[in-house]
């Protein structure tokens, strides 16, 4: 199912039946007990999946202490890396259907998800270096890229730009930081702005495309953008690395994943490679260096 095009996805809206998750393109059910499984056209360890009145309909038997943003490799992994499913409108909807299918409250089921990634983060920070289980692959993969852009940041206060989920930007505040996390996408500013208070963090949100902020000139010491410009365009790209130096009283930090093809599970519309992170930093007038870990890493610096 592809090309499918639905009104934008509310993390909280009600739900009619508790444990299903339900808009106008997928179904997803959270089965519990040890009732057979119902019939599918695709069956993974963790999905069942089929087609129903126009819907894609997927039942799930993860507990709620498994869901957290390794989900996203799970689906990938089962569903979308096969090609079972394909498309980012199906991908986030999927992973929001499996939060929220986990409890009926959907603040309830979404402070879950987060307790649940921060915890896996803080588990992996702690380790360092020793052995640490890792499901599959997302959380392990960013969290040295939050420890390093965290690293990055100097005092002050911090805008961060395509916050999405906001793990990076509640981490900063927790630190201590006057953090503002922006996203273009309403009902995750609107989901972060809601589930803050509950995980005891204070930060500001922004609905802006990092393209066009309503935001003063300086308004932030640093300003980051954290893998986001794999997923817009080259001149989308441009206006936000416009946007983030016109922002920034002293430093810009973005940072790439360094890719072969473009993961359009993910999202990711284009590659970035180091070069073009040199590019962009001669392009800004500003002293800049390029590195990698973990991906590219372009800091800008006035």
């Amino acid at each position: 199912m592809t090309g499918l095009v639905a009104a934008p996805i509310d993390p909280l809206a009600p739900m009619r039946t508790p444990g299903e998750y339900e808009d106008a393109l997928v179904v997803v059910r959270r089965r519990s007990g040890d009732g057979p499984a119902p019939a599918s056209r695709v069956a993974t360890e963790h999905f069942r999946v089929d087609t129903r009145d126009g819907r894609l309909t997927v039942t799930h038997r993860l507990r709620p202490d498994e869901v957290d943003d390794d989900l996203a490799g799970l689906l990938v992994d089962e569903l979308f890396g096969p090609g079972w499913v394909r498309g980012p409108e199906l991908f986030e909807r999927l992973f929001t259907g499996v939060v929220r299918s986990l409890a009926p409250d959907p603040l309830d089921a979404w402070e879950l998800f987060y307790r649940n990634t921060t915890a896996r983060l803080e588990a992996l920070r702690t380790a360092r270096g020793t052995e640490v289980a890792a499901a599959h692959g997302c959380i392990a993969g960013y969290a040295p890229v939050y420890e390093r852009a965290e690293a990055l940041v100097p005092a002050g206060s911090v805008l961060e730009l395509g916050s999405c989920f906001g793990f990076l930007s509640l981490r900063l505040a927790g630190l201590g930081h006057d953090v503002t996390a922006s996203d273009v996408a309403a009902g995750t500013v609107r989901l972060l702005a809601a589930v803050a208070p509950r995980l005891g963090v204070r930060l500001t949100t922004v609905l802006a495309d990092a393209a066009r902020l309503p935001l003063d000139d300086g308004c932030a010491d640093t300003v980051l953008a954290i893998h986001l410009l794999e997923h817009v365009d080259a001149d989308h790209g441009a206006a936000v690395l416009h946007e983030a130096v016109r922002c920034a009283r002293r430093r810009v930090v973005v940072a790439v994943p360094l890719e072969d093809e473009a993961d359009e599970s993910f999202g990711h519309v284009r590659t970035v490679d180091l070069d073009d992170l040199r590019a962009w930093g001669r392009a800004s007038g500003l002293r800049y260096d390029v590195a990698e870990h973990h991906g590219g890493w372009l800091v800008l610096d006035r």
